[in-house]
């Protein structure tokens, strides 16, 4: 896939060279947190700030078990034209208001000091050890933006216009198609058509995400994030249906839409890419897959085919030293599957199953090599603890916890103050017939309720602990405890 050009590649070196430099006083790790919408980002980082602070348990990553962790301090990013990600906002609403926080909305950074001994003796010699830590939260629609690099606008309408013939897609796309079909490609350019097809492309896009449907691949990003770029050209564009023979006149529909197809890859995607993605070392992607396997075969295959784009966006390997200063590249990934604390411990591992059974194909698809790549099953905060509860003569393994208030459950509604314990249902051993269209169905496999983040648990002297999880201690270790040895 051609990502870049000449004098993107230019720049990226000439980035990567000041980095470099910039790594000779004290090393850095950038780390790139992404997923796609309400996957948990946002809570992710602040669980892993929050832990890395406060002195966290985290037994599994060792460099903090081991006691060779001696300091974890936030300090100045190094981008000051980017947003800083709202760590102590994000704190506030989830120990105080006992709330989720805001979702990702755009690119932000913040920038960790770690104070550490050395594992090797001779290293320790040499005094202690100190590594920044540079978190990168963006989009996962941005990820997945950059397969449009590699597709001109006629690729790329083949391919939105083939995907609206899936039949989970086809009653969403609906109106965009009949717009579509009167709208001729050689037409003439019509400015009030070319914004009410791109309307309507935006409302099928949000169509595919709701939490019934649960549909991944849902470019162009910007379209359902639009910031400032609300109302621009370059977000007033939509795919057309091919044109019958050669290319279309200069004034026409198809010209028009094409060059906003175009500036949408200069203006919007190449920058991220050369700017931020292209100089990541680590990235951690995280995959709600509880909720496209209670949507269906449908949300699965198209998790699937997500990432396998994200994996072809990745620039993988384990370069030279010489090269890696010219040419940065990300050497570890981690797929995370989210929301584990909605399944009983039973469950965590079927669920990894779940996650690398999507991965594994991503990566025979996408012909991927030279990272290391690793898949866990982690609630970065936990929201729940273990249960059981009786049916009829045996004891269901259960989840208990305070369902957020407006939930609802067998017909009851919840008013945010009362803890229940539920029966979350069961992943079954071999993720297969998730896959598989049912001509009946027995009903999702899991059962959802939104539970509020847990209160913050004390010592016996007041002192407040570390937000609970499951496995972050092991994403950690992963993503960074080789740096640390």
């Amino acid at each position: 896939m051609a990502m870049t050009r000449l004098s993107d590649e230019v720049r990226i070196a000439l980035g990567n060279i000041s980095d470099f430099a910039g790594d000779l006083a004290t090393p850095t790790v950038r780390l790139g947190v992404t997923g796609l919408s309400r996957s948990g980002k946002t809570v992710f980082i602040t669980a892993l700030v929050h832990n890395l602070l406060h002195g966290g348990r985290l037994p599994l990553f060792e460099a903090m078990a081991s006691g060779r962790l001696a300091r974890a301090k936030l300090v100045h990013q190094p981008s000051d034209n980017v947003p800083r990600f709202a760590y102590e906002e994000h704190v506030h609403a989830l120990l105080e208001d006992r709330v989720w926080p805001q979702s990702t909305r755009q690119i932000s950074e913040l920038r960790l000091r770690l104070d550490y001994e050395s594992a090797s003796f001779l290293s320790r010699r040499l005094g202690p050890g100190r590594l920044h830590l540079d978190i990168v939260d963006y989009p996962g629609e941005w990820l997945l933006d950059l397969a449009l690099l590699g597709k001109d606008y006629r690729a790329w309408c083949r391919d939105a216009v083939g995907r609206l013939a899936a039949p989970e897609r086809a009653e969403l796309g609906s109106d965009w198609m009949a717009a579509a079909r009167t709208t001729p490609p050689d037409s003439e350019q019509d400015e009030s058509q070319a914004a009410k097809l791109a309307a309507l492309y935006t409302a099928y896009l949000r169509a595919c995400r709701t939490d019934q449907r649960a549909l991944s691949m849902l470019p162009p990003g910007r379209f359902l994030m639009p910031g400032d770029l609300e109302g621009s050209p370059a977000l007033t564009f939509s795919p057309l249906l091919l044109p019958e023979s050669g290319r279309a006149p200069r004034e026409s529909m198809w010209a028009l839409m094409e060059r906003r197809y175009e500036a949408y890859r200069d203006h919007v995607v190449r920058p991220f890419f050369r700017d931020h993605f292209a100089r990541l070392d680590r990235q951690i992607v995280l995959v709600d897959a509880l909720q496209a396997a209670n949507a269906g075969p449908a949300a699965l295959t198209d998790l699937e085919t997500a990432l396998t784009e994200i994996l072809q966006a990745f620039r993988p390997g384990a370069g030279s030293w010489l090269f890696s200063v010219l040419a940065r590249r990300i050497d570890r990934i981690l797929f995370a599957a989210t929301k584990a604390d909605h399944l009983n411990q039973s469950g965590h591992d079927r669920l990894e199953t779940l996650l690398r059974r999507l991965v594994d194909a991503a990566l025979r698809r996408a012909q991927f090599s030279g990272a290391e790549v690793d898949v866990r099953a982690i609630a970065a905060i936990r929201a729940t603890h273990e249960a059981r509860i009786r049916d009829g003569n045996q004891m269901l393994p259960a989840i208990a916890g305070t369902p957020l208030a407006g939930e609802t459950l067998d017909g009851a509604t919840f008013d945010g103050t009362e803890e229940i314990a539920v029966f979350p249902g069961d992943l079954p051993e071999d993720p297969a017939p998730l896959f598989e269209n049912r001509e009946e169905k027995s009903g999702p496999p899991v059962r959802f309720l939104r539970f509020r983040p847990p209160p913050l648990e004390r010592s016996a002297t007041g002192t407040g602990l570390s937000l609970p999880h499951i496995r972050l201690d092991r994403a950690l270790h992963f993503l960074i405890g080789d740096k640390l040895a």
